[in-house]
Formats: structure tokens, C-alpha cells, sequence
């Protein structure tokens, strides 16, 4: 049993630090101050949550039974892991653009991946009992599906906003602005894609 149990708390570990990284991604794209060291912290928890992610793959491996299917933990782990690893993207590509100032549509989903983070970090505890807390799990899945359909309405509003913009010949704004918006989409499409896997494994286990 403790070796069965064991993923738990690195599960709620690796959403702790995705939250502190969605949070100082918020900081950065709110303030655009300290870029460098915002995307130096975010890389650290970054390098912090692979390690998370390594113990419970090394985990999986050394478990003669686990709490669920093998594959559902490796998937799982993987998908929480994209979620961090798009938001060290994010934030080096803000670095490497030199960018110090941000649309409202960009702090819009900095906001958004707090949101789905603090979601994230709320509802893997209650992995540990899925039959008894299918219904909770099930209603988190649908909230982080309901934030990436308003993350996809952001990135749009903010990509035709951008268009306009820089459509007098601001192309490289232009190309600049289009990846940041890329890269944190994807973070909140990455968070939708943990709750497809926390809602396969309900299903699973019911």
C-alpha cells in the first residue's frame, strides 16, 4: 500500500509548482517588469516538476500494483508536465522577443492559466478516492474544458486585435505577438488535456 499510494503526493506536488509557475507567468505578463527573472523562476520550477515527473515514471516501473493503470499515471504526468514545460515557453519566448509590455487579451490568459492551475491543484487530491469523489472530478473536467473555450475566444479577440495592429507593416510585432499568444493557448489547452486524462481514469475506475 504505501508504494501504491506513493503518487499521490507527487501528483499534488507537480500542481503546486505549476501554480507558482502560472502565477509568476501572470506577474510577468501583468507588470513586465524582471522578464529575465520572472522566466528564471519559472524555469526552476520548471526543472523542479520534471523531477516530480521522473519519480513517478521510476515510480510506475518499481510498483508491483498501482492505483491505477500504468499508462493512465504516465499520461497523466505527462499531461500535467506540457502544462509547465508551455509555460517556461512562453516565457523564454517573451525573453527572446525582448517584450516588456503585453495586450490586455495576453494578461487575459495569464488569468486564465492561474485559474486552470488553481483547478488542477484543487482536484488532484481527490484522485486518491475516485469513486468517492467521481462526481467533483467530473465537474472539475468540465471547468477546465469551459476555460479553454474562453482561452480559445481570447487568443482570437487577441490575434484579430494584433492584425489590426501591425497590418501597416509592423510584421515583425506582428510575428512576435502571434507566438506569445501561441504559446500561452497552448498552455491552456495543455490544462484541458489533464482533465481528458483525470476523466478517463474516472471512467476507468467506475
Amino acid at each position: 500500500m504505501p508504494q501504491q499510494r506513493m503518487f499521490f503526493p507527487l501528483f499534488e506536488k507537480h500542481a503546486e509548482l505549476t501554480e507558482q509557475a502560472a502565477i509568476i507567468l501572470a506577474e510577468m505578463l501583468n507588470d513586465g517588469v524582471d522578464v529575465s527573472g520572472h522566466c528564471h523562476s519559472i524555469g526552476e520550477l520548471e526543472q523542479e516538476a520534471d523531477i516530480v515527473t521522473r519519480n513517478v515514471l521510476l515510480g510506475i516501473r518499481a510498483s508491483f500494483i498501482t492505483p491505477f493503470d500504468r499508462s493512465d499515471i504516465r499520461n497523466l504526468i505527462s499531461r500535467m508536465d506540457d502544462t509547465i514545460d508551455q509555460m517556461n515557453k512562453s516565457a523564454q519566448a517573451i525573453v527572446a522577443f525582448d517584450l516588456t509590455s503585453f495586450a490586455p487579451e495576453m494578461r487575459e490568459l495569464g488569468s486564465l492559466i492561474i485559474e486552470a492551475a488553481q483547478l488542477v491543484r484543487r482536484t488532484v487530491p481527490l484522485l486518491s478516492e475516485v469513486h468517492a469523489n467521481a462526481t467533483k472530478l467530473s465537474n472539475a473536467c468540465i471547468q477546465l474544458s469551459r476555460l479553454e473555450e474562453k482561452g480559445d475566444e481570447v487568443y482570437a479577440r487577441g490575434r484579430r486585435e494584433l492584425f489590426h495592429k501591425c497590418r501597416d507593416g509592423e510584421a515583425m510585432a506582428f510575428i512576435q505577438g502571434n507566438e506569445v499568444y501561441t504559446h500561452l493557448n497552448e498552455v491552456i489547452d495543455n490544462f484541458d488535456d489533464v482533465g481528458n486524462e483525470i476523466q478517463g481514469i474516472v471512467v476507468e475506475q467506475s
